[in-house]
């Protein structure tokens, strides 16, 4: 059975070391980390090392769901690449590109088999723009 792998990304107007930092630093990731705006990551905690954890608790502003995101990263290159897998086996992939004051990530991920590739794509991508939003307007202050 091969595995679906989807990929995303986005170019902010933000230095590589800036884009890094608000990519992985939990008093970050609270402020961008939601696929809406009824939506949120009330938590998150981040050990940023091979063999290290991550783990972000979304949930709906309005209480009535909610889930841990989590998982073990197998490869970090500070400022260049992540990868990670998560509880159910699946492998996601980040590479970070900087040059000057633009930072492009790129995210590859293996689809699950609950939702449409579509729907996957829709949430990563809605994700990876709030953090656009968020890291650009943090770094114009």
């Amino acid at each position: 059975m091969s595995v679906t792998i989807i990929e995303v990304a986005v170019t902010v107007q933000v230095p590589l070391e800036r884009a890094w930092e608000c990519w992985t630093k939990p008093e970050h990731i609270v402020h961008w980390n939601s696929a809406s705006a009824d939506w949120h990551t009330p938590h998150a905690s981040n050990d940023l090392v091979t063999g290290g954890t991550f783990l972000y608790r979304m949930e709906a502003r309005d209480g009535s769901m909610g889930f841990d995101f989590g998982g073990v990263y197998d490869v970090v290159i500070p400022q260049e690449r992540i990868e990670y897998h998560l509880g159910d086996g699946r492998r996601v992939v980040i590479r970070f590109s900087g040059n000057g004051n633009e930072t492009t990530i790129r995210q590859d991920f293996d689809a699950e088999t609950v939702h449409s590739v579509d729907l996957q794509r829709q949430g990563w991508q809605a994700i990876m723009d709030h953090y656009k939003s968020y890291s650009e307007q943090l770094s114009s202050n």
